[in-house]
Order: C-alpha cells, then structure tokens, then sequence
C-alpha cells in the first residue's frame, strides 16, 4: 500500500487487505475494490467497503467507472483515509484513483496519474485509462 501525498488516499493491492488490523492502524477507514477477478472482502462493520467489480481493460460500463470516481472523490473531499486497490494494484487502482483527484481538484487526469504512479510501479491499461478519461470529460460537462 502507498500513500497519495497531499491526500488521504492510498493505492494498493488484494493483498494489502489480509490484515484489516493493520490497515485500521494505518489509518485506513474505507476501502473501494476494483477487482471483479477477486471475491469480495468481507472487511469488519467499522469500516466502510465499496465494490466496484471491473475488468482490467476496456469495456466497463460508463455508470460503473463513474460510481467508482465519485464515490472515491467523495471521500477524499471528506478527508476520510481510502484504500483503491485491484488485484496487482498497477492499473485499476491508480486509474480510478487518479480519475477521483482529476475531479476533486479539477485538473488533467494525465498529470494525476503522473502523481499517483510517481516512484512506484505500474502498467495501467490503455483501454482502462481511455474509458477513465471519457468519465471524467463527461462528469465536468
């Protein structure tokens, strides 16, 4: 798991969530899933746990990469510490996280995924990204 610096956000991966003790004392409050390649968490009653099941790539409805940015970019607006993660934590996650930043601050998603990539791995999806791009286009319009 790694911190987005300048907000309460936090990328990562299915396994970051092995443990909910430990992301409880990392602070963490919500969790939004991506990966519909996994089975959903069954994380404990204090903390909030969104699902949105997406494939890695193109070809998630539109209705679903948006519920997925707004409610990311809800909680960041609210200060509540937020896991993203997908399966690897490369794609997905940073995508969604990147597109949530883009609305929040109302700036380019290309530099908000520079940002939330900066130091760390990732191999985001073309497809993904370009789907992640157009709802964010529609959602400022």
């Amino acid at each position: 798991m790694r911190l987005v610096q300048g907000y309460t956000l936090a990328i990562g991966h299915r396994g970051d969530t092995r443990d909910f003790v430990a992301l409880r004392k990392a602070g963490v409050v919500a969790i939004v899933d991506l990966a519909v390649n996994e089975l959903p968490l069954t994380p404990p009653r204090e903390m909030v746990y969104c699902r949105f099941p997406m494939v890695d790539g193109a070809g998630n409805t539109r209705a679903l990469i948006r519920g997925a940015i707004e409610v990311t970019a809800s909680l960041v607006r609210s200060r509540v510490m937020t896991l993203v993660m997908c399966s690897a934590g490369m794609s997905r996650s940073p995508a969604i996280a990147a597109g949530a930043i883009a609305v929040v601050g109302l700036r380019p998603p290309g530099q908000c995924l520079v940002e939330v990539t900066h130091g760390a791995a990732a191999d985001v999806s073309p497809g993904f990204w370009g789907d992640v791009v157009a709802v964010v286009a529609e959602m400022r319009r």
